[in-house]
């Protein structure tokens, strides 16, 4: 029977029928006033014009951009809820156990009808035009229908939810929640009626969740029935009364719950609060679970010490008295890829000869001047000799120590520029007062042009996003194998390169701010660099991805702030990745840009290294199923 089923069981000593519900019935009304009152309280419009003067005063109240209502969750109950689902499968199965079938069924109600249909059949048939709510049903063997007193939680259907986030605002309109409170006075009214002893607690609470086909967010309502003054003749006034003087009302911020690719944006605020409200629901009418929050959460980070345990990480100095950390085995998920393996690219092969690139300059490794050349280079002035040496030596460290990925320029030369007419200085360190003379000078390979001109230009797209983003953690991952970071990820720093092949790849360059000691300083840049580096001055092992995320989100067209010092830095940083706002850009991008941007964010300011071979792995099946079968037309040739 339902009254001795597991889930009632779990409730401990609890009578089937619970002290709220049978308050429910010792009210000072008679079931068949509130049954007439249910029967004519059938118009949402006219329950939010009698609350129009009392939204009206909510938001004059409220002050500019200020919340009216208070919310339902903190986030540091979301934060302990997130922690506490992590690697589950479901909330039944989870917190109830999983001898048990889920004891809920989805039905759809139509605009024009109070009755339930089942979701399936709704979807079957294709009648899903007319439907303004879906709810979540205690099953009952009696009314397989349902009825509105089994109502677990009920979303509102509303195709102009995501505008309250797109115009700035942090609540839904009055029509959206005034909605809202028609629908949970109408759950709670039929709750007060029931005779049924499925409702276990808290009867006069009610979760209704406010979703579009991309955003959402909760409303909850509270309150005590034996205050709603019954009168038929005037019941939305009575119950406008009611809401305004005796309901307790929160309402959550509208966030992204889905992003525009169809894929939950798990981990993200909006997606939690829809999530708590359910589990909150379930509680109602299934007791306690068995397993609490509290439990699973704080299980957090053992487990998240198991998960580095099982990577078997070590921690190894490299030769330069930096420590990084080594995987001394690779787990079944990471897999070795072949088409990564370096190559030997000699320095003769990247000079080609082609019209219109000529340089002149004294070579630093000859004695003599050197002969004009045409080269194919990507050449940097710079403004002291320190930075050509520093970058010099940087690519110059690489060569030594095999790396030589396609991702990472390529040094030709280093020197100064030979400027025309006579020179007439007196030593090789000396200049002769020509505005050209000793310029410093290093010549890179290849050539290509940067983000920057990209963006400008409307030419960054996804395709260009997911190549990015593989191609920048290839040449970091290359270079964090010999101990060196990269320290100055921006777009100005990546180039993409066409060499007329059908797709262009990516080169990072600008490595003269590359991290080899414990005693070099990163370069500060309040968009890109990482919280880490802002707040130490020095890089944490996932600061180079940190800021290749900035790089992403800003590229792809995230918000850019007003930022003027460290602080303001810090603080958006903090927000973006508390609230999810980079991952929920990048979400519409990608749902692997998304996932790595979480990953990313778990390891931010940790001494734990970047897993990049899963990453490009991942990267690399999205862009090859975007790309298809590249057909090899040499083998075509001859055949007509």
């Amino acid at each position: 029977m339902e009254g001795t089923s597991p889930d009632h069981i779990s409730v401990g000593s609890a009578p089937k029928k619970s002290s709220s519900s049978s308050r429910g019935r010792q009210r000072n009304f008679s079931s068949s006033t509130c049954k007439d009152f249910l029967r004519e309280f059938v118009d949402n419009e006219l329950l939010t014009s009698s609350l129009e003067d009392w939204f009206s005063g909510h938001s004059e109240d409220s002050g500019f951009r200020k919340p009216a209502f208070d919310v339902p969750f903190d986030l540091t109950e979301l934060q302990n809820f997130d922690y506490a689902l992590e690697g589950i499968k479901g909330l039944w199965e989870t917190f109830w156990g999983s001898d048990e079938t889920m004891p809920f069924s989805v039905a759809c109600i139509h605009s024009t009808s109070s009755k339930f249909y089942p979701a399936e059949k709704a979807i079957s048939s294709g009648k899903l035009d007319g439907v303004c709510a879906t709810a979540v049903l205690r099953k009952n063997s009696k009314h397989t229908q349902g009825r509105w007193d089994h109502i677990v939680v009920l979303a509102l259907l509303r195709p102009d939810i995501g505008m309250v986030s797109a115009q700035g605002d942090q609540e839904p309109s009055p029509a959206v929640l005034g909605e809202a409170l028609f629908f949970a006075l109408r759950v709670l009214l039929s709750r007060s009626l029931s005779r049924s002893s499925t409702v276990l607690r808290n009867s006069d609470c009610v979760y209704l969740l406010l979703v579009d086909s991309q955003f959402g967010g909760v409303v909850k309502v509270q309150g005590d029935l034996n205050k709603l003054d019954f009168n038929l003749n005037n019941v939305y006034e009575c119950a406008a009364e009611w809401i305004k003087k005796h309901a307790k009302i929160t309402v959550s911020s509208v966030d992204r719950v889905w992003n525009k690719l169809g894929n939950a944006n798990w981990g993200d605020v909006g997606t939690l609060q829809v999530l708590l409200a359910i589990f909150q629901s379930m509680i109602q009418f299934c007791g306690e679970p068995k397993y609490s929050l509290d439990e699973l959460a704080t299980e957090h980070s053992s487990r998240l010490q198991s998960r580095r345990s099982e990577r078997h990480l070590d921690r190894q100095a490299n030769g330069n008295g930096l420590f990084r950390f080594q995987q001394r085995s690779h787990s079944p998920e990471i897999v070795e890829v072949q088409e990564e393996a370096t190559v030997d690219v000699k320095p003769q092969e990247t000079m080609k000869l082609e019209i219109g690139s000529v340089v002149l300059m004294e070579d630093a490794y000859c004695q003599k001047g050197s002969s004009p050349s045409h080269l194919e280079p990507a050449w940097e002035d710079m403004n002291s000799w320190y930075q050509v040496q520093r970058q010099t030596k940087v690519l110059t460290l690489m060569k030594q120590r095999g790396i030589s990925s396609r991702y990472i320029p390529q040094m030709v030369a280093s020197g100064r520029v030979a400027h025309p007419g006579p020179c007439n200085k007196t030593n090789s360190s000396g200049t002769c007062g020509h505005p050209w003379c000793s310029t410093p000078i290093l010549v890179t390979s290849p050539v290509g042009e940067t983000i920057s001109n990209l963006i400008r230009n409307g030419l960054f797209g996804v395709e260009e996003a997911l190549r990015c983003c593989h191609d920048c953690l290839s040449a970091l991952a290359a270079a964090a194998s010999a101990g060196i970071r990269h320290g100055d990820i921006r777009p100005e720093n990546l180039i993409r390169v066409s060499n007329g092949s059908r797709h262009p790849y990516f080169v990072l360059t600008g490595w003269g701010h590359a991290i080899l000691e414990d005693r070099d300083r990163p370069v500060m840049n309040l968009f890109f660099s990482s919280t880490f580096a802002l707040q130490e001055g020095k890089l944490c092992a996932a600061s180079d991805a940190e800021s290749l995320i900035y790089l992403l989100y800003f590229s792809c067209g995230g918000v850019c702030p007003e930022l003027d010092s460290v602080e303001s830095a810090l603080q958006w940083r903090e927000t973006s990745w508390s609230r999810r706002v980079i991952q929920q850009k990048l979400g519409d991008v990608s749902a692997v840009l998304k996932a790595l941007a979480d990953y990313v964010d778990s390891l931010c300011g940790t001494p734990y290294p970047m897993d990049y071979e899963i990453w490009l792995r991942r990267l690399r099946r999205t862009i090859n199923e975007d790309h298809g079968k590249e057909i090899d037309t040499s083998k075509l040739k001859g055949k007509d």
